[in-house]
């Protein structure tokens, strides 16, 4: 059956994809009968990124077959980066134009960090597929935590405003409160992909490992990259998760040691 998907018969995956959408139309039927109101966001999602996927094959088909290719794939990484900047900027409530710049400057970082790591290892040799597929991992675990970073922290020092007051009032200084203010928000961005870290291989396979599996790679080779892809995207995580909640945090406390606006304004 791999074999014959592999093979490219639009003819066998066409139906191989309608099936897969089974348990989706389950979703659907019963989000319908309780009367959820996400059965259009359902839909929407999947077709959207039905649409995404293939538009993307295309271009890295034509990109990986190009006598640019490496440069080629150096671009692609950057626009991946500037794309995951601006959902950072759409989704996250930022109060500032600079947090989103902190918040993107961190997924920018730790995707380079990553690539270092799995080139000067020598896991993956240097190759434009390897970089593309990389730095996605990476990428797509780092905005989320940033946009969760971003919004829990500014949501705990709203809801948080008379503990701001009363540090002030007691002469602590931005770095005193930053280390009160962060703790709470960063702990909660992290926890999710904690636990995802923490049943890896009991519950959950990821994805590095069971493509690497299908592709025919010795199981504990397999298994051994994959340990390095999930230390690479825990890492990325925490730190696009702290950064961007301490970030916050002290952009709640202006350099007159005073609340800043947006921490006593009303949420837009």
């Amino acid at each position: 059956m791999l074999a014959q998907l592999n093979s490219g018969s639009t003819e066998l995956g066409i139906p191989v994809l309608v099936a897969s959408l089974v348990l989706v139309g389950l979703s659907l039927a019963l989000a319908h009968w309780l009367r959820l109101g996400v059965s259009r966001e359902i839909v929407v999602a999947a077709m959207r990124a039905a649409v995404q996927l293939l538009v993307v094959g295309f271009v890295l088909t034509a990109l990986f077959a190009s006598a640019w290719a490496t440069r080629a794939a150096v671009v692609w990484i950057c626009v991946m980066v500037a794309v995951a900047a601006f959902v950072i900027g759409r989704r996250a409530k930022a109060p500032s134009r600079a947090l989103y710049a902190v918040a993107g400057g961190m997924v920018a970082f730790t995707t380079v960090m990553s690539l270092i790591v799995i080139f000067a290892s020598g896991v993956f040799e240097v190759s434009p597929v390897a970089m593309v597929v990389m730095a996605g991992i990476t990428i797509g675990n780092a905005m989320p935590s940033a946009v969760q970073g971003v919004n829990l922290a500014v949501a705990a020092n709203r809801d948080g405003r008379d503990q701001l007051e009363a540090m002030l009032s007691l002469g602590m200084n931005r770095a005193q409160i930053v280390r009160f203010m962060a703790p709470t928000p960063a702990r909660n961005t992290l926890v999710p992909q904690i636990e995802r870290t923490k049943v890896v291989g009991l519950i959950a396979l990821p994805g590095a490992m069971t493509g690497l599996l299908l592709a025919g790679v010795d199981p504990v080779d397999a298994v051994l990259i994959q340990i390095l892809v999930m230390y690479l995207v825990l890492g990325a995580t925490a730190l696009c998760s702290i950064v961007t909640v301490a970030a916050v945090s002290r952009s709640a406390i202006t350099d007159g040691l005073v609340l800043a606006g947006w921490v006593t304004s009303a949420e837009n």
